[in-house]
C-alpha cells in the first residue's frame, strides 16, 4: 500500500526525496520513518530529480564499458536519428514487475517493450531485437544501468552499426522523452488498474501502446498521433508490423478484445 502511494506521489513530484515523501506520507495519516521510505523507494528505484547519477533501477556495473553521450547541441529533426530505452517499476495489485521501452526520439513511437519480474538484461535485449524489426537509428540512447552496458545489448547495437550514446553522471534530463512517457503511461493506464498478474499487466500494457501510438494526440506532435509523425500511419497497418502489441479495434470498429492477445517471440 505505501508503495502504491510512493509511486503515485512520485509521478507527480518526482523532485521529492527521502524527507519529503516521508513528510507526505505522514501528513497522510501513515507513521513510517524515513528509513522505511528509504528501503522502499530503493526497492523500487526510485530517486528524486536532482543533478546526480541515477541509482535505483539504473544500477552501473563498472566492469561494463561506458560509451559518451554524443547528442550534445544535436537537434533531433527526423524519425529514426535517434532511439532510446529505459526502464521503469509498474505496480501489480500484489507485487511489480519491471518494463522497458524502445522509443524514437522525434515522433515519441513506441518501437518495442517488453516486461520481467527480474532487472536482468535479457528482456531489455528482447525490447531491442524486436524494434531492429522496423530499422535502424544512426544513434541509440540509454543511461548507464547495467542492462544497457551488458555485452549482450551493446553487441547487438555494435552490430547494427548503431552509434552508442550514454546519459553521462548528472544529467538526468538527457533521456527526459522516455521519462515523460513513464508519466503517460503511469497516469493513463497503471494507476486505473490492479493488475492482478503479470499476464493481465502484459495485456494492458499491450492495448495502452497500441492506443498511445495510433490514436493518441500529442500537443508537442502538433495533435498528430506518433504514428503518424513516425510514417507507419500508411501502409502496413502497425498491429501487423509489431505483432506484440493487441490491436484494440479492427477496421469495422469492433473490439477483439475480449479474450487475451499475447504474441509470441516468432511472431
Amino acid at each position: 500500500m505505501l508503495m502504491k502511494l510512493i509511486d503515485r506521489q512520485y509521478v507527480q513530484t518526482p523532485f521529492y526525496g527521502i524527507d519529503k515523501m516521508t513528510e507526505y506520507l505522514c501528513r497522510q495519516g501513515h507513521h513510517v520513518n524515513h528509513k522505511r521510505i528509504r528501503r522502499l523507494m530503493r526497492q523500487m528505484g526510485l530517486e528524486a530529480v536532482y543533478p546526480r547519477r541515477k541509482r535505483g533501477l539504473s544500477i552501473s556495473d563498472r566492469q561494463h564499458k561506458i560509451y559518451p553521450y554524443l547528442l550534445n547541441g544535436v537537434s533531433i529533426t527526423r524519425p529514426d536519428q535517434v532511439w532510446s530505452a529505459d526502464i521503469t517499476y509498474v505496480r501489480m495489485y500484489r507485487g511489480w514487475l519491471y518494463l522497458a521501452v524502445v522509443m524514437d526520439w522525434f515522433s515519441r513511437y513506441v518501437l518495442s517493450w517488453e516486461v520481467s519480474i527480474t532487472l536482468e538484461s535479457e528482456f531489455c535485449v528482447t525490447a531491442l531485437k524486436r524494434a531492429l524489426g522496423f530499422g535502424r537509428p544512426e544513434a541509440f540512447n540509454t543511461d548507464q544501468g547495467s542492462q544497457f552496458t551488458s555485452d549482450d545489448f551493446t553487441s547487438v547495437l555494435l552490430e547494427a552499426d548503431i552509434k552508442i550514446s550514454m546519459d553521462g553522471k548528472g544529467r538526468v534530463f538527457d533521456n527526459i522523452f522516455v521519462e515523460r512517457l513513464w508519466r503517460t503511461v503511469k497516469v493513463e493506464e497503471v494507476y486505473l488498474r490492479d493488475y492482478q498478474t503479470v499476464a493481465q499487466a502484459r495485456y494492458g500494457l499491450g492495448r495502452y501502446f497500441e492506443f498511445y501510438n495510433n490514436r493518441r494526440f500529442h500537443q508537442a506532435l502538433g495533435y498528430r498521433t506518433p504514428a503518424e509523425v513516425y510514417g507507419v500511419a500508411v501502409g502496413t497497418p502497425v498491429a501487423l508490423r509489431a505483432p506484440f502489441v493487441p490491436t484494440a479495434v479492427t477496421d469495422s470498429g469492433e473490439s477483439i478484445l475480449n479474450s487475451p492477445v499475447f504474441c509470441l517471440d516468432n511472431g
